[in-house]
């Protein structure tokens, strides 16, 4: 099974390529002058990416808060002496 293809190659037959990749269970690395610049992969093979929520400690605070009621009150906060 092909694991890495030259960018000529893939201009060549693209096509073939990528129906390749859809069905292998690895992925397909593409070259340019022998340095990898490309891979193709089906979905499935590629890791979703998920990021880490970062709060600010500003708004920590705020959500440790209880709310005064209204939504003016807690403008007023969040403004604070803006």
């Amino acid at each position: 099974m092909v694991t890495s293809i030259s960018i000529k190659q893939l201009h060549q037959t693209t096509g073939e390529h990528v129906r390749l990749a859809a069905k292998s269970k690895s992925a397909i690395e593409v070259t340019d002058r022998g340095k990898p610049i490309a891979v193709l992969a089906r979905p499935a093979l590629l890791a979703a990416k998920r990021r880490q929520r970062t709060l600010l400690p500003e708004y920590k605070s705020l959500l440790s808060r209880k709310t005064s009621g209204t939504v003016l009150d807690d403008l007023d906060v969040v403004r604070g002496d803006r």
